[in-house]
């Protein structure tokens, strides 16, 4: 399973972003204009794909896509 890719294609549905213009550097907040509610529907979603329970205090750090993938990632043993 590609991480990454599955990662970009659910943040661009729930942030209203094109993929191409969607990276690990790209800030959820200043660069992909998410809120605390799209962030917390994002988070639904990646918890539901990849079958895993994102703790509040880890959807804190989250910052950056690849923060988001890196832990994901990590959840799944795939690091």
């Amino acid at each position: 399973m590609d991480i990454q890719k599955r990662v970009v294609e659910i943040v661009s549905k729930y942030l209203g972003v094109p993929q191409d213009e969607i990276d690990l550097d790209s800030h959820l907040q200043d660069d992909l204009n998410s809120d605390p509610l799209s962030k917390a529907d994002l988070v639904i979603s990646l918890e539901d794909e990849f079958k895993i329970k994102i703790p509040p205090e880890e959807l804190q750090r989250f910052e950056k896509v690849g923060d988001i993938v890196d832990y994901i990632a990590e959840e799944l043993g795939e690091v």
